[in-house]
């Protein structure tokens, strides 16, 4: 049975932990094995890492890091950044990781989607879209390179052709939210959720709890994917890793139908 999930997203850059305000503002937040190690005691649904830095520097993925935090995670491991090719998905799904997450290479090589899907199964192939406002009408568009990058792409539309393509996720990530902890984009949400039938994460906006509730009752079976939520605390936002307790996750759905 599909149930919703509860997903920390960590970003790494140049080697360690930080956190980003509309992918700009990056604050220094830790040790990523360390993050994982914590979030390993608190039975994390799933947790998404990302490599900010691989893409826009035109790298590879950090193969030993990647194993590194493979080897130490007890919970489903999304990997994202600097995937190119299916030779490297099968070489990040090999180290233990389940989901490999594909952004610009998405945009750019749309047939790479369906050649990972039928070599590791499309349930391991996540399609995230980085959105935000742009242009005099403040219309969703898709971008890459941590947001630098306009692609001229409706998410809509760009939803439904990677599932046609053979995506089997796919993970929409507001830029005007990042960092802002006052809510989801809901309008960008349904924007997506209406335009395919593919399971779903949602990213970008999670400041309490109570959003993340939100969003799960608005939605039902999806991925409540948050950032700041779970790596500071309070309005001085002190660095704390923090996440529900089965209990506490079990009470926050309690009600929801």
């Amino acid at each position: 049975m599909l149930r919703p999930r509860i997903i920390p997203c960590l970003l790494v850059h140049k080697g360690g932990l930080v956190k980003t305000t509309r992918f700009a503002e990056s604050k220094y937040v830790g040790d990523p094995l360390n993050a994982v190690r914590i979030f390993n005691e608190k039975q994390v649904d799933e947790l998404i890492v990302a490599d900010i830095d691989a893409t826009v520097l035109g790298r590879e993925p950090d193969y030993t890091m990647i194993a590194n935090l493979a080897s130490e995670c007890r919970m489903p491991l999304c990997y994202a950044g600097g995937v190119k090719t299916v030779e490297q998905i099968d070489r990040i799904i090999a180290l233990g990781v389940e989901k490999v997450a594909l952004g610009y290479a998405a945009v750019q090589t749309p047939s790479l989607i369906t050649d990972a899907a039928h070599r590791v199964g499309r349930q391991s192939i996540v399609v995230v879209m980085d959105v935000k406002k742009s242009g005099l009408l403040r219309r969703n568009e898709v971008f890459t390179h941590n947001g630098k990058r306009a692609t001229g792409l409706n998410p809509a539309e760009f939803a439904r052709r990677v599932e046609e393509l053979g995506a089997g996720e796919i993970l929409v990530n507001s830029i005007d939210q990042d960092g802002a902890m006052k809510g989801y984009d809901y309008a960008l949400i349904d924007q997506v959720r209406d335009a395919v039938s593919l399971p779903i994460s949602a990213l970008g906006g999670a400041g309490t709890m109570g959003d993340l509730r939100d969003l799960v009752q608005r939605y039902g079976v999806i991925g409540a994917g948050a950032g700041s939520l779970f790596v500071f605390k309070g309005k001085y936002r002190a660095v704390l890793i923090q996440y529900p307790n089965p209990t506490e996750k079990d009470a926050l759905f309690s009600d929801l139908v």
